[in-house]
């Protein structure tokens, strides 16, 4: 594997900076989803993408509230005081799919440890809401760890989302500071589980993020145990601190880096690679979807 050099912290370099993008499509999404009272992990989670996605008329919806029970290091979401479980809120989630056109749509949620079953159910819920209406849509779920249950896991792919997506973020080492309440082995296990549960019918997807203070080979044993776990779909991107509070970051990665995993990545076996700066995890999701499994059907199965 190709080493390179990276960047000490400081000035944004010029590879880092985002164009802003204005525009009707942009103020569309944004309206409906104020409209719905609806959580976008676009606005939640400071994304990047933000400006580029929503004026492409995509975005990714957060279940389950704005306040998680982890507390991530890493992440803007705010943390505990958990909201009520809304029960309409797959019906809002539909309308906005339905009312977008959307051909393709991320969901994602907070942590829920405090329900019995961490939220498994109320996915399963939305998923099936999304595609009464919306059937040609396709489906992403980026999942929490629903603390390894495979019962759980199985609640979510039973209802078939075009890819099951849970990120392991980072490497073995800095996860227990970083990831709050989250285990390495045990997100390893959600993913080896939902490739078993999935039989082919369901692309299997994770990603990490770089500059926290891994080091290169760290990276190459993350992807190494990734594939071995039936990842198919892998995404690195820059971590960039929410706010000073925010773990710190300890590099900026170059893109040739970037692109020098995505090489080995591809040597490891992984089918759809997105591995650049700016990448997060439903960054043309659809894409790679596409990549894995061939165009989108007319009809999601039931």
């Amino acid at each position: 594997m190709v080493k390179l050099r990276a960047n000490a912290p400081g000035r944004l370099p010029p590879w880092i900076r985002v164009k802003v993008n204005a525009g009707a499509q942009r103020r569309q999404v944004g309206e409906l989803v104020d409209g719905l009272q609806l959580h976008t992990v676009c606005q939640s989670a400071k994304c990047p993408n933000l400006a580029e996605c929503w004026h492409r008329g995509t975005a990714t919806f957060m279940l389950l509230g704005n306040s998680c029970t982890r507390q991530c290091a890493f992440c803007a979401i705010d943390s505990f005081n958990p909201e009520p479980v809304d029960a309409f809120e797959p019906t809002r989630v539909s309308e906005a799919v339905q009312r977008l056109r959307l051909s393709y749509v991320v969901l994602t949620s907070v942590d829920r440890d405090d329900l019995p079953d961490k939220g498994a159910g109320h996915w399963a819920r939305t998923i099936e809401a999304i595609r009464r209406r919306s059937p040609h849509t396709g489906i992403e779920g980026l999942t929490p760890d629903f603390k390894g249950r495979r019962d759980l896991i199985a609640e979510v792919i039973a209802v078939r989302p075009r890819v099951f997506n849970h990120n392991l973020e980072t490497c073995e080492r800095l996860t227990p500071p970083i990831r709050s309440g989250a285990q390495y082995r045990r997100s390893l296990d959600v993913l080896r589980i939902a490739r078993e549960l999935a039989q082919g019918q369901v692309a299997i997807k994770s990603g990490i993020m770089v500059g926290l203070g891994e080091t290169d080979d760290e990276v190459a044993a993350t992807l190494r145990d990734m594939v071995g776990a039936g990842v198919q779909i892998l995404t690195i991107g820059q971590y960039l601190p929410p706010t000073r509070r925010h773990w710190p970051l300890h590099r900026y990665v170059t893109p040739e880096q970037f692109t020098a995993w995505a090489e080995y990545a591809k040597e490891l076996g992984f089918v759809a690679i997105a591995s650049s700066p700016l990448v997060r995890s439903s960054y043309r999701a659809d894409e790679l979807a596409t990549a894995v499994l061939g165009p989108q059907p007319l009809h999601q199965p039931a």
